[in-house]
């Protein structure tokens, strides 16, 4: 009976402590829209967005290569896995707190009082009331194992504080994802920055040899008079324009490079060619653009702020439970003796236990307003997690728009470079005949040269655009459960 009696005192104490008094947590209603299908026929493949890895959206090798690197050696990437381990030791420091702290204590005491003098009552070796210690040395030993001030759970504050340390632990995780898959998009990005550099070079430096041509046959028909002077100082115009541009996307590409030796933390390797038509380039086009938003809520960065909402929520138990009683134990059991050589013999033997149960009454309104202000945080985080969300559906909203249109435009402007491609040459035949001036020629080269140049920056946005979406789709869920 007696067994029965302490087994069910300990599933009492077990269920109290098992306790919590944090509301229950219910996520917020997305403040978006369903889905993007005004934006491009819905799709039967409505997570392949989601989970698809970034080694099958970015095919291409030297992408892939780069993308490897930035993830072993970027210093922002390897702050945020030192942030997710800082968090998780502050997690741990917290949970400890459910247990009692034991430790081994030794203690070795002396007092020497003058004759006529009574010791302190209580005191470590106290003689007593009214006993003098004639003025002798009074020597105490003590040796134990105890635990000091352990809180008994009975209203969850303990088990809450633990709780919203484990949340904060989980959003640096899902922060660290978020910097990961914006790394990923960055590099991408980058690299192809660096294609459109070189090809814009490669585009200039044709321009120039074929302007340095026509000023050349300029010259030498206004040595002929077959030409007038303006048409020459228009060529020369050409020509210095274009040196300066050769100049300027001199300076872009290596600005770029160096940007691009950031972000993977070390100097590009020799084997990355950067000798490779931007058009050439392919990203997976396969991603669904009327998938629901609720994909958004796997995105990392609206998760980090879920569980931060979460911690503030268990936040408001802690404060609740400050209302109620606390109740503390401090015991410990060992041997005492006024001499060393008596410690651990029979007839030694010591043990306190001290049982504490504090009751607020007045606090000064603190108790309250902690409450208030772990209400008013998790408000706040609330209406910051709506915001996150609402970002993200902006960010993908804008990517599948911008998608449709680019593709359009591309298109367009190709025709438009094809359409001055033919100018060029119609202009230069007339010239060569005698049909015209040279004047018709040097606009028609101007015209074919801002062509070019725009269809390499609508290329360029276009697959940075990719990027972008696969980011703001937040992309590489598959690849989570790997890491």
């Amino acid at each position: 009976m007696n067994v029965d009696r302490k087994l069910g005192v300990v599933a009492v104490v077990t269920a109290l402590t098992a306790c919590t008094m944090e509301p229950r947590y219910e996520r917020p209603v997305a403040p978006v829209p369903a889905t993007w299908a005004d934006k491009a026929a819905a799709s039967t493949n409505t997570t392949a967005a989601a989970i698809m890895g970034w080694r099958d959206f970015f095919p291409d090798r030297n992408m892939q290569r780069l993308i490897e690197l930035a993830l072993a050696n970027n210093r922002d990437l390897r702050v945020a896995a030192l942030n997710v381990q800082a968090t998780q030791a502050q997690y741990r420091i917290q949970r400890s707190d459910l247990f009692p702290t034991v430790a081994a204590t030794g203690l070795e005491q002396i007092e020497k009082y003058p004759s006529g003098v009574t010791a302190s009552p209580g005191g470590a070796g106290s003689v007593g009331a009214g006993a003098s210690t004639g003025g002798k040395t009074i020597r105490f030993f003590e040796a134990g194992v105890g635990f000091t001030s352990y809180e008994i759970d009975l209203f969850g504050r303990i088990r809450s504080l633990s709780h919203e340390a484990f949340e904060k632990y989980l959003s640096s995780e899902e922060t660290r994802r978020s910097t990961r898959l914006s790394l990923i998009a960055q590099v991408v990005s980058g690299y192809l920055t660096v294609l459109a550099d070189e090809t814009i070079l490669k585009v200039t430096r044709e321009t120039l040899k074929s302007q340095t041509e026509s000023y050349d046959l300029t010259k030498r028909s206004l040595d002929a008079g077959t030409t007038t002077a303006l048409a020459f100082r228009q060529a020369a115009t050409t020509v210095d324009t274009a040196r300066a541009n050769l100049a300027q996307y001199n300076r872009q590409a290596a600005q770029d490079r160096n940007a691009l030796v950031l972000l993977i933390g070390g100097p590009i390797p020799e084997d990355i060619s950067f000798d490779v038509d931007l058009g050439t380039v392919n990203l997976s086009a396969d991603l669904p653009a009327g998938v629901p938003s609720e994909v958004l809520a796997n995105r990392p960065d609206v998760l980090a702020s879920e569980h931060t909402l979460i911690a503030a929520n268990a936040d408001i138990g802690a404060a609740r439970a400050a209302f109620f009683p606390s109740i503390t134990l401090t015991g410990q059991f060992g041997s005492a003796s006024t001499q060393l050589s008596g410690l651990f013999k029979a007839g030694s033997a010591a043990w306190s236990f001290a049982p504490q149960i504090t009751l607020p009454i007045f606090t000064g309104g603190k108790n309250q307003a902690s409450l208030d202000l772990s209400k008013i945080e998790k408000d706040i985080n609330i209406a910051q997690y709506e915001k996150t969300l609402q970002t993200a559906f902006r960010e993908v909203d804008d990517a599948l728009s911008a998608r449709q249109t680019l593709d359009e435009q591309l298109v367009a402007q190709r025709a438009l470079l094809e359409d001055t491609s033919r100018s060029y040459e119609l202009a230069n035949l007339r010239f060569k005949n005698g049909v015209d001036s040279f004047l018709p020629v040097l606009d028609a080269q101007r015209a074919l040269y801002s062509a070019q140049q725009s269809v390499i920056s609508l290329e360029l946005i276009r697959l940075q655009n990719m990027a972008t979406l696969y980011k703001a789709l937040g992309g590489g869920m598959r690849e989570k459960t790997r890491e």
